[in-house]
């Protein structure tokens, strides 16, 4: 595997270096400039609503995907050279959005779970998935929040921002392959946890 690349089990990946002074913007070569600024573009709606449902705010929001991207720019030019580009963004925007979480509440250890509010709103459009048109929305957020963390993540993806398994692995660097088994364990957990039984 290239340098910095992720596990393939969805372990930490190495973050940017703070050492290490970054090459400016203005001397990498342009294919390097215009391959940033298409994966800033492609990536930053998605990293905003994923960030949002984790903040609950748009400010905040907006401000630790603003951190991830600089955080990616330093490093764009040894990330161009991973195996999995995609993860290891992926890894340091949800790094970026605990930093944003432990500002507001240095007493905090780990991520908070997504929004209640934020969550809800999704929730409560017209789907035909069962697990996208429950009612008792704390009762399932609440479930959602004891999942394993690529499980949850999965979940938010799909069912908070409407990402078919395709965009969502795309979103967070893995196989589509993976992303459904994901979802097919956090379905079989959350039907336990709410005492319904899994799809067939």
């Amino acid at each position: 595997m290239n340098d910095g690349g992720p596990e393939e089990s969805g372990g930490a990946v190495g973050l940017p270096s703070r050492r290490r002074q970054p090459t400016p913007m203005s001397q990498w070569d342009p294919t390097a400039r215009l391959s940033y600024w298409a994966f800033h573009s492609n990536r930053r709606p998605a990293y905003m609503r994923f960030a949002y449902l984790q903040l609950g705010s748009d400010a905040d929001a907006e401000d630790a995907v603003d951190a991830t991207f600089d955080s990616i720019m330093h490093e764009w030019l040894r990330m161009l050279h991973m195996d999995r580009l995609d993860a290891y963004a992926w890894t340091v925007l949800k790094q970026r959005i605990v930093d944003w979480q432990q500002r507001r509440d240095p007493r905090l250890r780990r991520p908070e779970p997504m929004d209640i509010s934020a969550f809800e709103a999704a929730l409560k459009e017209e789907h035909p998935d069962q697990y996208e048109v429950l009612t008792d929305t704390i009762r399932f957020y609440q479930a959602v929040s004891r999942l394993a963390e690529r499980q949850r993540d999965t979940v938010m993806l799909r069912y908070g921002l409407q990402c078919t398994p395709g965009e969502a692995a795309a979103v967070m660097g893995v196989d589509e392959a993976t992303v459904r088994s994901q979802l097919g364990q956090a379905h079989r957990r959350l039907a336990r946890l709410l005492d319904t039984a899994p799809e067939s």
